[in-house]
């Protein structure tokens, strides 16, 4: 499958893009757990459609060592028991910041009030500007049309 446009080959979107690289190394170095990142990463990627970075984070968090069974339960992590209460704090931050344009209100307070629980400021920043930062990356290869199913793990 061919994409609709290179977004490395424009000088613009190539700009763009190795500027939100660098942006996501803040948050890479962070200290929220990777494989809270990667739970995040995928299920924003799960409800935006996003077949390049499912392909990309479902890959890496594998070779870091996140289970299959985990890994297939992430689009149903309310009805798991293999997620911390952490982690489901994280994802529901992650689906209602997936979603603030379909009319759900946005961040219900006692998803707020979870995130407080469990996470300290530095992790809070770090995971609002990952939840920003991985729906910017799905807009623009769902826009652009890239196709998962090429990916290696550790390729970028």
């Amino acid at each position: 499958m061919e994409p609709r446009f290179n977004l490395y080959a424009n000088d613009v979107a190539a700009k763009f893009n190795k500027r939100l690289v660098t942006a996501a190394r803040v948050i890479d170095e962070s200290t929220l757990p990777k494989a809270t990142q990667e739970l995040v990463k995928i299920r924003s990627s799960q409800i935006n459609g996003c077949g390049m970075c499912l392909d990309m984070h479902t890959k890496d968090a594998a070779h870091a060592g996140e289970t299959p069974v985990r890994l297939a339960m992430i689009a149903a992590w309310r009805e798991s028991t293999v997620f911390t209460d952490a982690e489901r704090a994280a994802l529901a931050l992650t689906e209602e910041g997936t979603r603030l344009a379909d009319g759900r209100g946005g961040i219900t307070e006692d998803t707020w009030a979870q995130v407080r629980k469990h996470y300290d400021e530095d992790q809070i920043g770090a995971l609002i500007s990952l939840v920003a930062t991985i729906n910017a990356w799905n807009r623009l290869n769902v826009i652009a049309g890239l196709a998962g199913g090429e990916y290696v793990p550790g390729q970028w």
